[in-house]
């Protein structure tokens, strides 16, 4: 009886391939390359690829005429309100910043939770060349609290004007 070429072929490779056979099982230490750490990006660096960057631009400088830098931001980097009540109702009409003429109307963002908008400004404030203290979800909540008669957007005269806790 004669055996197909393919038969052999096939044969010689489970054997050579290991198969067929009752190998110990190899040590799952050795065997298996160490897993490089995962980079995970912070709650905050995620809201704000998802909610800010279109505008704010990923190195935080802004898109003029329209949006104004986060980077070297005194509102940003100064008393915590400022910014939070920002992200809660908006932001709109003329500022200038460094010389800049900025004219454009920054979204309500209230839809996001207090977490989401402690976390996101947290990144902010600690990016983009800025060193400023966390935001807590306490003084979120208490800024969307302060402020939840507003009605639209702030101008620059009224956000100095109000008082925000």
């Amino acid at each position: 009886m004669r055996v197909p070429a393919s038969l052999v072929a096939l044969s010689l490779l489970v054997v050579a391939c290991g198969g067929g056979g009752d190998a110990a099982p190899a040590d799952d230490a050795a065997a298996t390359p160490e897993a490089a750490p995962v980079q995970t990006a912070s709650a905050g660096e995620t809201t704000y690829q998802q909610v800010c960057v279109t505008c704010h631009q990923a190195d935080g400088k802004g898109l003029p005429p329209s949006f104004p830098p986060l980077a070297g931001s005194a509102i940003m980097t100064g008393a915590p309100e400022m910014p939070i009540a920002i992200v809660l109702h908006g932001m709109q009409g003329e500022i200038v910043r460094e010389g800049v003429t900025y004219n454009g109307v920054m979204t309500a963002w209230s839809m996001l939770s207090d977490e989401q908008i402690a976390e996101v400004l947290t990144y902010a404030r600690a990016n983009f060349g800025n060193s400023a203290s966390a935001v807590t979800t306490e003084q979120v909540a208490a800024v969307r609290e302060a402020t939840a008669g507003r009605a639209g957007a702030w101008t620059e005269a009224e956000l100095t004007a109000a008082k925000l806790n």
